[in-house]
């Protein structure tokens, strides 16, 4: 066979990509453990970097081909001999000219490894659902569970050629059904399974410490980028379209949520921003690269405000999701899906039609075809989705127990699973919670403020 041609500029760009959504799943970590109690913070930041762990290697050994493997079980799974049995780990690794199925000049590996990340962010996502209260163990082999029965399955279906793609044509440029509805859905599963945080919804539990939660969502945004423009997998129009698309769509998502909170609570929050600003990254996620960037301004703006009032329905219907895992990722990811139904544009991207084969939105002369295949595809994610992740939960509860005890919980979880806490809080140099800790390390307050004076000596009684 000839020698394939490696296009330097198109790898060099999805390396760095790679690069950059792996940096969301620790910039997740510090989202997340910033919303969550000081108590938790480190078995909430621990869940993320142990899936990054645990799903890179599920990846390699057999996820990917899963996924994007030829069609096995009628579509509903990519076949595991494409990429483990037929192909050597040599010609994975260092066969240069091995190009992946774009043919567009990317070695497979390297695509494999972009892929990667996302398939440990999506899992990484659903911690938020339950903070303070799941066994690490529990959500090992949760996560190691659901990676393999429900992500890698979706993955194919929405992206690698399944039946879903074969059937409806879904629109999904970098993971809206795929990553938010799907870990959206088993978020909501899960938190089902293990119940209410004791003392919620009571007890006020608010976030432990603001910074982490901006520094979060700024490693988030940050991220991003490589998340969506790197899902060209080339450099061309399409790929400064998702880049700007995802800018100006979180920084509409933005104000929407400030604007929410200013109207119902007279006070807009840092909190709320960072929050309103993952929204509108997740709502663009499958839409930045199939519509224009004043239609992505509508569509932040909108899901600032839809998602800022959504994650109070936890309190109507009673369920502890936590982080707002549902109203955030799962609202956002459905609101994004379906907006691709009204202003998708083949003009913008001929691959909506020409690759794809999915029509144009609504409003630029495709009638409601493209709206129902997304709503139809979302939906049969959300369902098998939820399914998966309410029984395994439920199946680890009976058997090897996914809740902590009451006990464990009230003291932290911190505590009671790992043996450490993330502030020290006896220590005679610093205030309590977490305003204490960041004095102990120099962080905060006024930078003049004088050292406090060093403790004599003790003398030593020297006896007769």
């Amino acid at each position: 066979m000839p020698e394939a041609t490696i296009d330097t500029g198109n790898t060099a760009w999805l390396l760095v990509s790679t690069a950059l959504v792996l940096l969301m799943t620790p910039g997740l970590a510090l989202f997340y453990g910033g919303l969550n109690r000081s108590k938790g913070v480190l078995n909430m930041m621990m869940m993320s970097f142990s899936t990054i762990g645990l799903v890179s290697i599920l990846w390699l050994f057999y996820g990917f081909s899963a996924s994007f493997g030829t069609d096995s079980l009628g579509g509903f799974i990519g076949n595991l001999g494409d990429y483990m049995g037929s192909k050597t780990y040599t010609d994975l690794f260092w066969g240069a000219t091995d190009e992946n199925p774009s043919g567009i000049g990317i070695p497979t590996y390297v695509f494999m490894v972009f892929q990667m990340t996302f398939a440990v962010i999506t899992v990484a996502l659903i911690s938020g659902a339950i903070a303070d209260r799941a066994k690490f163990a529990g959500w090992l082999l949760f996560a190691f569970g659901w990676a393999t029965l429900v992500y890698f399955p979706v993955a194919h279906n929405v992206w690698g050629g399944g039946w879903i793609f074969q059937k409806l044509h879904p629109l999904d440029f970098a993971g809206g059904t795929a990553v938010h509805i799907n870990a959206g859905a088993a978020a909501l599963g899960v938190a089902l399974v293990l119940g209410k945080r004791i003392g919620w919804p009571r007890e006020s539990m608010k976030p432990h410490n603001v910074p982490f939660v901006a520094l979060g969502a700024g490693l988030l945004w940050f991220g991003w980028f490589g998340f969506n423009a790197g899902s060209e997998l080339t450099v061309d129009g399409v790929t400064g379209l998702a880049f700007v698309n995802t800018q100006v769509a979180t920084a509409a998502a933005v104000l929407g949520w400030v604007i929410v909170e200013w109207i119902r609570d007279r006070k807009p929050t840092l909190v709320g921003a960072s929050s309103g600003a993952i929204a509108g990254l997740v709502a663009i996620t499958p839409a930045c690269g199939f519509i224009d960037s004043w239609a992505a301004v509508l569509l932040g703006l909108a899901a600032g405000i839809v998602c800022a009032l959504a994650v109070s329905l936890k309190y109507r219907f009673g369920f502890d999701d936590s982080l707002d895992v549902v109203g955030v990722h799962f609202v956002g990811g459905w609101l994004g899906s379906l907006a691709l139904g009204f202003f998708a544009n083949s003009d913008i991207n001929s691959a909506i039609t020409d690759v794809v084969g999915a029509k144009d939105g609504l409003f630029f002369g495709g009638g409601a075809a493209q709206l129902g295949a997304q709503a139809g595809a979302s939906a049969i994610v959300t369902v098998y989705s939820f399914a998966i992740a309410f029984v395994l939960a439920f199946i680890i509860e009976k058997t090897i127990g996914f809740r902590i005890s009451a006990e464990a919980e009230v003291e932290g979880i911190d505590i009671s699973e790992h043996a450490e806490s993330g502030y020290d809080l006896n220590n005679p140099g610093g205030g309590g919670g977490s305003a204490g800790a960041f004095a102990l390390a120099g962080i905060g307050g006024s930078a003049s403020a004088p050292a406090a004076p060093a403790a004599p000596a003790p003398v030593e009684k020297v006896v007769g």
